[in-house]
């Protein structure tokens, strides 16, 4: 396990190497310049040329990359050239509530998608099985940016039910350590603040979670159904083993290995998700900031922001392939 962990993380390498190429051709084959974006239409061609100058724009592409990659290796992502903080500082500040709202999220679709799939396998064609599949079909047919509005229409506006933008009211006086809003309130004990925090979440969370929830619900329905079907689950009912055992052991353990590598696929499904419902819930979280920087052609923040969650996605993945060998210990790494 440990070589096979070790190897992983060798092949981070390349693929970092790779995608910080692709990225750094990408922006800079964006329609417009970073200084007429942040200069505005009618700035001169001088400012424009000592803009350039400034940040190195002028320079040949290959001359620009070469910087960028030893600055990058040295764990300097650059400099915003909007915000003129560094890349660093913006994602270390943004992250824990892009973080906060994906675990949320998550936790959403696990809930209820992996018992929704299982007792849906348990009653094969019988109406709760075709409501399962009857919802889980609209739920990823639903668009990300849409049910996010109808959420904040229902339960803010039409039913005051919870807070429609923000992490959290902005009258309660609270501290952050950590920058994750729920945690910092349990930590400091100050309960009005994680309670007030929590709701703030949910309605993201619920929006987020949707389409993640229907497609672990449809994965796990499939699995059970599949893993149902084996002879090692026969030989159990035929030992006689009492149903609730054999669920546990045999059937859900197995089932959930399918479950897991959706699982961690879905968690470039949640960061990408997050740019739109962090914009409809105004949730300032790296989607929200690599959106402007994007609209700024903010080439610093762009390369540094994406090459991070990249890097996060490849590290949940390797997780994924570890957690195989917890669930199921007959499975081993050669």
């Amino acid at each position: 396990m440990a070589r096979f962990v070790v190897r992983r993380l060798l092949l981070l390498v390349p693929i970092l190497l790779g995608l910080s190429i692709l990225l750094f051709v990408w922006v800079r084959a964006l329609p417009g310049s970073t200084a007429q974006a942040l200069l505005g239409e009618r700035t001169t061609p001088g400012a424009v040329d000592r803009f350039n100058r400034q940040y190195g724009l002028d320079r040949p592409i290959t001359t620009q990359y070469w910087a960028y990659l030893k600055t990058t290796v040295r764990g300097d992502l650059g400099t915003s050239v909007a915000s003129r903080r560094p890349v660093t500082t913006e994602i270390r500040e943004r992250f824990p509530a892009t973080v906060e709202l994906a675990v949320a999220a998550m936790i959403f679709a696990l809930v209820i998608g992996l018992p929704l799939g299982f007792f849906a396998a348990k009653r094969y064609g019988e109406f709760f099985d075709h409501s399962s599949l009857f919802l889980s079909l609209i739920g990823v047919s639903i668009p990300v940016f849409f049910l996010p509005i109808i959420l904040k229409y229902i339960f803010s506006v039409r039913l005051g039910w919870l807070p429609s933008i923000g992490r959290q009211d902005v009258l309660i006086d609270a501290e952050h350590p950590t920058g994750f809003y729920v945690l910092d309130g349990i930590i400091t004990g100050n309960w009005n603040a994680a309670w007030d925090a929590s709701k703030h979440l949910l309605l993201p969370a619920i929006a987020l979670g949707s389409i993640p929830l229907a497609i672990i619900a449809r994965v796990t329905r499939a699995s059970t159904l599949d893993v149902q079907n084996e002879d090692y689950v026969r030989t159990a009912k035929a030992k006689g083993l009492a149903p609730s055992a054999i669920d546990r052991r045999h059937v859900l353990r197995n089932a959930l290995l399918p479950v897991t590598t959706i699982i961690g696929l879905q968690v470039g499904i949640l960061l990408g998700g997050a740019v739109l419902t962090e914009t409809v819930f105004a949730i300032p979280g790296m989607g929200s900031w690599l959106k402007e920087a994007i609209f700024n052609q903010d080439y610093p923040a762009l390369q540094g922001g994406i090459l991070f969650l990249a890097f996060v996605f490849v590290l949940v993945n390797l997780l994924v392939d570890i957690s195989y060998g917890l669930i199921n210990p007959q499975i081993r790494v050669s």
